[in-house]
């Protein structure tokens, strides 16, 4: 078998084992955060950065439809932040001293990160669970440590990094896709 089919056959087999039913229902829970007037927070490391900072924003420009513009951040993008509290915290704090300052409750926090167990978010995820913002994980594998500690957790359950970061923006575009039918 040639690489690129074994590779078009591994993204395959990761969507397949999407649940379509928590993908919903995490969807509906972020268009309820929304349609309350409340912020959707996003983070995340390397690819799942990115990942957050392009859901972020097709949340606040638009997706596929033109509608309102929805606050949704993501903890990921102000450098001056992110150096400031990574020198004085630790990189570990980076998001959590963020949602400190900025969630409140009834916002909701999405930490995406491939392993489920990367540090900062969960550290970002304590710290939102702590002062009553849902917690949603977006993550890969078995979930990882947000399997436990987050409200809900979406778990890709696939191994190879690669392909969990392919199903997390899917997911996110699915997401985005029920964000502007619930806008229109």
């Amino acid at each position: 078998m040639s690489p690129i089919l074994a590779i078009l056959n591994a993204h395959r087999a990761a969507i397949d084992s999407l649940d379509p039913t928590q993908i919903e229902a995490c969807g509906n829970l972020i268009v309820a955060t929304l349609k309350a007037g409340r912020t959707l927070f996003l983070c995340g490391n390397g690819g799942s950065a990115s990942d957050a900072q392009h859901i972020a924003t097709e949340i606040t420009c638009r997706f596929e439809t033109t509608r309102r513009g929805l606050p949704a951040i993501a903890l990921t993008t102000d450098t001056s932040a992110l150096t400031a509290i990574g020198n004085d915290f630790g990189f570990e704090r980076i998001f959590s001293r963020q949602v400190e300052a900025l969630a409140r409750p009834g916002d909701c926090l999405i930490g995406i990160t491939t392993s489920g167990s990367s540090p900062n978010v969960v550290a970002a995820v304590s710290a939102a669970k702590a002062m009553g913002v849902t917690t949603l994980g977006l993550v890969g594998r078995d979930g990882g440590v947000l399997n436990g500690l987050c409200d809900h957790a979406l778990i890709v359950p696939a191994h190879d990094t690669a392909r969990i970061q392919e199903c997390h923006i899917l997911i996110g575009h699915i997401w985005c896709a029920m964000i502007d039918a619930a806008f229109a």
